[in-house]
């Protein structure tokens, strides 16, 4: 699932693209899209704004409304130039946007919403503004605040909670927890504030690390990117614990263990050397 990283970067692009621009097209495949624009039209409205809320991406328009679109597995935005050709088939576009410079086109989005701003304030599983690590209004003494409202949980489940760090994924879990040296399987009630404020710096700085400009194209929204959190050049270097099941920790040279966490089941990497628990107990894991 693409994290906030990625978002980010999406959400980047399509205001470059379209921002301060009339719509001059819009098509979708999900009826109450359609319905909308039958009964208030998108085209011959502008964008205002683009922007990454966690996971969700939101397109403002001048009307009032926000598209807002979730990529779960498989979604993504691609820019093209007017009569570029598209990289997926068209029976895999969900959403057309176009002006007359570009067309963005939304591949397999599976969720597309249009609020009104009261109903999109409402919303609660869209985070709120000043929730997303990325975001120009996020406040790390609130988040670390947020975090401590779920003493009794395990801090890797609480780093993926979106209304608490929105951004987080299920990679950045894992390294943002190794980074700091804190095991992912312990409860909030056990760290100390300086190690809840250091999880939120980290959260920060490793989100934002990955989605520094680079030299290309600066409005392709689909060429992959790999994540970082380490300083290592090779590819293979990228990442200090997830999907490194078994190799040596890139720190102690103990290997790298995974369990399953929480009632999603998802996946944590963790090194149980560097990241002990603080009563000093083990976690059973692969």
């Amino acid at each position: 699932m693409p994290e906030g990283d990625t978002i980010f970067r999406s959400a980047r692009a399509l205001g470059r693209a379209l921002v301060g621009k009339p719509i001059t097209n819009f098509r979708s495949t999900f009826p109450l899209l359609t319905r909308f624009h039958d009964d208030t039209p998108i085209t011959g409205q502008s964008v205002d704004c683009v922007e990454s809320r966690g996971k969700w991406l939101l397109i403002h328009f001048s009307g009032g409304a926000t598209l807002a679109t979730h990529m779960l597995m498989n979604g993504s935005w691609h820019l093209y130039r007017a009569g570029e050709r598209w990289h997926r088939p068209a029976r895999d576009m969900r959403i057309v946007l176009e002006n007359r410079d570009y067309q963005a086109i939304a591949f397999t989005v599976p969720i597309a919403r249009i609020y009104t701003a009261q109903a999109l304030a409402r919303e609660k599983r869209i985070p709120p503004k000043g929730s997303d690590v990325l975001g120009e209004d996020f406040d790390p003494e609130a988040a670390a605040t947020r975090i401590r409202t779920y003493a009794d949980e395990e801090i890797g489940e609480v780093l993926l909670r979106q209304q608490v760090l929105a951004g987080v994924g299920n990679v950045f879990k894992s390294e943002i927890c190794f980074v700091e040296g804190v095991n992912p399987f312990c409860r909030v009630a056990s760290l100390s504030d300086k190690q809840v404020a250091a999880l939120v710096s980290t959260a920060q700085k490793l989100v934002a690390a990955n989605v520094l400009e680079d030299s290309g194209n600066m409005i392709v929204t689909y060429r992959g990117q790999q994540r970082r959190t380490t300083h290592g050049a090779k590819p293979q270097d990228s990442l200090w614990v997830y999907n490194r099941f078994g190799a040596p920790c890139r720190r102690c040279g103990n290997p790298i263990r995974h369990r399953l966490q929480g009632a999603d089941a998802r996946v944590t990497f963790w090194c149980q050397s560097c990241q002990p628990m603080p009563d000093g107990s083990n976690i059973d894991g692969a």
